[in-house]
């Protein structure tokens, strides 16, 4: 904050200047309001990319997002969800309407910095939501910013998502740095990660080892069990585990073992019954080996609902913006893993995209996309991004069919209608 505070507060205040009335409303409005952010939009990106903070810790990037939104006319709400570093920035416009969300996250990689690019989309996020914001003119809308902490970690989307606090915005946004190629919509997979945990009966295990019964046995017996289930699931699923504990001492029969597994779908209702086989695989092997298990889900994504009409809206945006081609993913590429955007997106129609931060291809989460995530390519990214989902925003305001059908296609993906 030392580095970029003052000059930020700067920048706010002419930004703030310039956009108050100067220029006319709507996309040609946003163009010039975005040429007069780029400065304060880069210096988001780059102060949080140089204080790397991790989830749930995310205490400076949280302190700049929100006065930079306070300062331009947002109410903010802070530590929501019972989240310390979670927050919804509001702007109501003339009583409120449609209301258009960008999804900022931007915690850190623990010991690499920002190899996900989380700078770039807090930066983006913020700048499109300020832009929008000052170009409605007369128009009754609502522009908010959901700050969500831990994606890497705990997955601040869950909570906050529990808490309906999404349910507020009709739709959401959110750039999601790519490698060298730009693109829109996400094969993700839904996920479930589960301990379990068996308890059994010590004994030492030469002298008696009959009146002992294996806690160790029973996680054995369990991965065992997920091996010969494979064979009978859908190609997509991934089902991969390991053992958190295995006993305390070879010479006695173990009476307490772990595993963690996480499983993962392309379709939260097929997976959703895949998780219940591995849960009588546990079961069973705690029947087999005369011990218990204790089931315990630690968290759960939905795979990311990709919406044609959306994503078409920001195809058309992005051409709009300079980027002539933005394809949609190959589900025959496979799965991008899996993100707690997906939970967003099961809540509310939602769209993630991706723009190129270096002209070669550079691995997610590794020291080269922290290096990308810094550069001048990396940096524009962000302010092309503010560009993309604030004129999209606009067009969601403009035009409530569009919107509608947007709604009607979501709710057939999720499985709400036909």
């Amino acid at each position: 904050m030392k580095r970029y505070g003052r000059s930020i507060a700067v920048l706010i205040m002419l930004a703030a200047l310039a956009v108050g009335g100067a220029f006319a409303q709507g996309k040609a409005g946003i163009d010039a309001t975005i040429r007069a952010m780029e400065p304060q939009i880069i210096q988001i990106a780059d102060f949080i990319h140089e204080n790397p903070e991790s989830g749930n810790k995310e205490f400076k990037a949280v302190e700049l997002l929100t006065k930079t939104l306070a300062d331009n006319g947002f109410v903010v709400e802070k530590g929501v969800a019972g989240l310390e570093t979670a927050f919804v920035a509001t702007y109501k416009n003339a009583g409120g309407g449609p209301a258009i969300s960008f999804m900022a996250e931007y915690d850190a990689l623990d010991g690499l910095g920002h190899g996900c690019g989380h700078n770039l989309i807090a930066a983006s996020c913020a700048g499109a939501a300020i832009a929008l914001s000052k170009n409605l003119g007369s128009t009754p809308a609502t522009v908010i910013v959901f700050g969500c902490p831990a994606e890497e970690t705990t997955s601040g989307k869950i909570p906050m998502a529990a808490a309906g606090l999404f349910n507020r915005a009709d739709v959401g946004m959110q750039m999601h740095p790519g490698s060298n190629q730009a693109g829109v919509g996400s094969i993700s997979l839904a996920l479930n990660l589960i301990d379990f945990t068996f308890d059994g009966k010590a004994s030492h295990a030469a002298a008696s080892p009959w009146l002992g019964r294996s806690a160790l046995d029973g996680v054995m017996m369990m991965f065992n069990g997920v091996e010969y289930l494979r064979e009978h699931v859908k190609q997509d699923i991934r089902i991969h585990g390991i053992v958190t504990n295995g006993g305390q001492a070879a010479n006695i029969v173990p009476e307490k073992a772990a595993a963690r597994f996480y499983v993962r779908g392309l379709e939260r209702p097929y997976l959703n019954t895949v998780v219940e086989r591995v849960y009588d695989v546990a079961r069973g092997a705690a029947l087999a080996t005369g011990t218990t298990v204790t089931i315990k889900e630690v968290k759960q994504y939905d795979n990311v609902v990709n919406v044609p009409s959306f994503m078409k809206l920001i195809q058309d945006m992005g051409k709009v913006s300079g980027v002539a081609e933005m394809p949609t993913p190959d589900p025959m590429a496979g799965s991008s893993g899996s993100t707690d955007f997906g939970t967003a997106s099961s809540k509310i129609p939602c769209v993630m995209f991706a723009l190129p931060v270096s002209t070669e291809p550079v691995a997610g989460h590794s020291r080269e996309m922290v290096a990308a995530t810094f550069s001048p390519m990396g940096r524009q990214s962000a302010v092309l991004a503010a560009d993309i989902m604030a004129k999209a925003g606009w067009d969601l305001i403009a035009d409530p069919a569009l919107l509608a059908k947007i709604k009607a296609e979501w709710k057939i993906a999720v499985g709400g209608g036909k």
